[in-house]
């Protein structure tokens, strides 16, 4: 089943393996009409997408998804329809790269500590001029044969616990939510059930969430099964929250992700793309 609409994935800029413009190409063949493009902590691939959105006849909506800590715990928070030009954005934006490098120095140091040499060089080489995340780590770790996949890499070293973890403080929620506004855009909880909460912590975080100018949730992720999208529309309808749907693509050999192959919203939940129309 295609969605037209697709507002969660990534290129180049970050840990995607295809270009911005490829990732563009890629959705408008399959039929997706409107694309987001959120890699992490930057929008440097925003331009180049939205050229080729442009020659396609598709839309672009800028995007990004911020990194947040939360009462110790990671978040991902999408910011969808920003201005790319806001000042706050780009300088809060700047900070969280700052960390990422900051982090992948550490990484590195640990493995090299276990034996994995020379991990920074190449990561930075795979990386390019995009953002360095866990995801270059564990992609050169199967590469060297270290793991048997990306996924065994993050199982056996780079998980909480293990020889490559590196705890990371990011922005805090209220501030990431700020710049969000700032730039005019809408702040989205991405894929709400990877984080392990009970049911009362993430009751919790959506109520903080919501507080703080958060406006939407994704109900509609590319892994869902009908049971959690059922789960999260539950959510979404008491929280009064906006529903969204990402594929959240990274790379086209999982072939389990694919831009747009996105089950419909549940009814009762209100689509985010209405909010965002002029």
């Amino acid at each position: 089943m295609t969605c037209e609409y697709d507002l969660h994935c990534h290129s180049t800029a970050s840990d995607g393996v295809l270009a911005p413009s490829e990732v563009v190409r890629r959705a408008a063949a399959l039929g997706v009409k409107h694309l987001a493009l959120t890699d992490h902590d930057t929008i440097a691939g925003v331009p180049q997408a939205m050229a080729c959105a442009s020659e396609l006849g598709i839309e672009l909506i800028c995007g990004v998804e911020i990194s947040v800590t939360w009462e110790d715990q990671c978040f991902h928070i999408l910011g969808l329809n920003i201005d790319p030009t806001c000042e706050l954005l780009g300088a809060g934006l700047a900070q969280l790269q700052r960390v990422r490098q900051e982090r992948a120095e550490k990484i590195a140091d640990q493995l090299e500590k276990h034996g994995l040499h020379g991990a920074l060089a190449q990561v930075l080489a795979m990386a390019g001029q995009g953002m360095v995340t866990r995801t270059h780590f564990a992609r050169w770790i199967a590469d060297r044969g270290y793991a048997p996949s990306v996924s065994e890499a993050f199982e056996r070293f780079l998980g909480r616990g293990k020889p490559g973890y590196v705890a990371t403080r990011w922005a805090g929620l209220e501030e990431a939510l700020s710049w969000i506004v700032a730039a005019g855009g809408l702040a989205v909880l991405a894929h709400p059930l990877r984080y392990t909460l009970t049911a009362r912590h993430l009751r919790r975080f959506l109520t903080a969430f919501q507080s703080l100018g958060g406006v939407g949730m994704e109900v509609v992720c590319g892994s869902s099964t009908p049971a959690q999208i059922e789960t999260l529309a539950d959510y979404a309808r008491r929280f009064r929250l906006l529903g969204s749907v990402g594929s959240d693509f990274h790379d086209p050999a999982c072939t389990w992700i694919e831009l747009g192959r996105l089950a419909p919203l549940p009814a009762g939940v209100t689509p985010v793309w209405q909010a965002l129309q002029p």
